[in-house]
């Protein structure tokens, strides 16, 4: 008989079980309330001043090299960051930056936690090794990267056999470099998640599995990856944040030149390069509601039934 018969075969749960498991669900739902409510409180405390202000000030045509010029304007600052074409540059910019380096990320750290999760000696030395990129400051990775590319001091093109390119004067050869500069950083992150989505996964399914002859290939799409898909969402979402609200790579090796704007970089750009205050918050206001509607559609579209991972079957 095959797993899924089996599954088919086994009793439905009485009403008195259900009870049993929604009770239990309401107080775990209680007890992380009271758990995150002081770090909620700290959390809100410290950001609620400035986003109120920012979204104050986003209302006001304001520059801070003339502070007496300042004039109500409603949402004329949002308007005018719709309207402009290098917005929606910066936000494809963006997007193809997050995209590549999530679904890579999300490849090879799954396969890093393969390694970890299964390895049989050495485990912590393997651990430690794979895990040492995220140790490193975002900014020094960054210049390190930078250095290892740049045509006067870098060592890649005459490792690789690239003669005098100049990486960081082609857009997409400066997209690349950010790319991989990213996906070395925080990969590490992404499998650190995943191994311990992998530790929750019954271990009696994947050996029912090879005893009803299933491949290596068949147990891991059908029996592992299903039953961790709340830390796949987990990894995806939190991710996927982060890559949207990048700036320092971009800061570090091109700030923005060559077509490599990010909109977290459009914003340190109109508030303290050009002094727009009102301007600068409000893409940091519209940054900031991009990212809660990227959470909401993740946590709304992939829905997860976190009783299969606590183990109520």
């Amino acid at each position: 008989m095959s797993v899924a018969a089996r599954a088919a075969a086994q009793p439905s749960p009485s009403p008195s079980s259900r009870a049993e498991l929604s009770d239990r669900s309401r107080s775990e739902r209680r007890l992380g309330l009271l758990l995150s409510a002081p770090a909620v409180a700290v959390m809100l405390l410290v950001t609620a001043y400035p986003l109120v202000n920012a979204l104050y000030l986003s209302l006001f045509r304001y520059r801070l090299t003339a502070p007496d010029d300042r004039r109500f304007v409603w949402f004329a600052n949002y308007a005018t960051a719709l309207s402009d074409p290098l917005f929606w540059q910066d936000v494809l910019t963006t997007l193809i930056i997050t995209a590549v380096t999530v679904a890579v990320e999300l490849v090879i750290g799954f396969g890093f936690a393969m390694v970890m999760h299964r390895a049989l000696f050495a485990r912590r030395t393997v651990r430690t090794a794979i895990l040492l990129p995220y140790g490193i400051v975002t900014v020094i990775s960054a210049f390190a990267w930078k250095y290892a590319f740049d045509l006067q001091s870098g060592f890649v093109n005459s490792w690789f056999g690239a003669g005098d390119y100049a990486w960081f004067s082609h857009r997409w050869a400066s997209m690349l470099v950010i790319v991989l500069s990213e996906i070395w950083k925080t990969t590490p992150f992404v499998s650190l998640l995943l191994l311990a989505g992998l530790a929750q996964v019954p271990r009696d399914l994947g050996e029912a599995a090879t005893v009803d002859g299933a491949t290596a290939w068949q147990r891991l799409w059908r029996v592992t990856v299903p039953n961790m898909k709340a830390a796949i969402l987990v990894a995806v979402l939190f991710r996927t944040l982060d890559a949207w609200r990048i700036f320092d790579n971009v800061f570090v090796m091109t700030s923005g030149q060559q077509k490599t704007e990010t909109l977290s970089f459009l914003t340190y750009r109109q508030t303290i390069t050009r002094t727009a205050i009102g301007l600068g918050d409000a893409v940091g206001v519209l940054l900031f509601l991009s990212v809660v509607l990227i959470a909401a559609v993740f946590i709304r579209g992939f829905r997860v039934d976190l009783s299969q991972v606590r183990g109520d079957r």
